[in-house]
């Protein structure tokens, strides 16, 4: 499946709430985050999400759509090639990801190296919110 889409997830919704949320685990309280009024006043127009929020809907995108492997023990986050933001999620917004396989790599007996890049469109942009090259190592029995 190496150069192939494996999956593309469900829509995922950006409000208010959800960004808000993230400010306070990160605490990140940046106005463009926050304050709807204040962030009305920007180039964007609303408050938007977090870069690193998109990024983290990676993760509910792929339980969705990534195909398993035989044997699989256990998969852990290995971290990324490559991230880019390339336009904001304003709230309110839908958020999917679109994942493709780019290596497969066996580490060991018992440990695979998987590389997907991920494009996460927003619904209704032409342009995406990031596009991501994702690791991911899998424990094999």
């Amino acid at each position: 499946m190496v150069g192939k889409e494996v999956g593309v997830s469900r829509w995922i919704e950006v409000d208010q709430k959800r960004i808000d949320q993230f400010a306070d685990v990160t605490e990140d309280w940046q106005f463009i985050h926050v304050n709807p009024e204040a962030a009305a006043k920007t180039p964007f127009g609303s408050t938007i999400a977090h870069g690193f929020l998109t990024m983290s809907l990676m993760v509910p995108m792929s339980y969705e759509v990534l195909p398993g492997i035989k044997g699989r023990t256990m998969g852990v986050n290995y971290g990324l090639d490559k991230l880019r933001f390339l336009a904001p999620v304003k709230s309110g917004k839908r958020v999917r990801g679109r994942f493709v396989l780019k290596e497969f790599t066996r580490k060991s007996p018992t440990q695979v190296l998987l590389k997907h890049e991920v494009t996460v469109e927003i619904e209704g942009e032409e342009k995406p919110a990031l596009i991501a090259e994702w690791l991911g190592m899998s424990f094999i029995s």
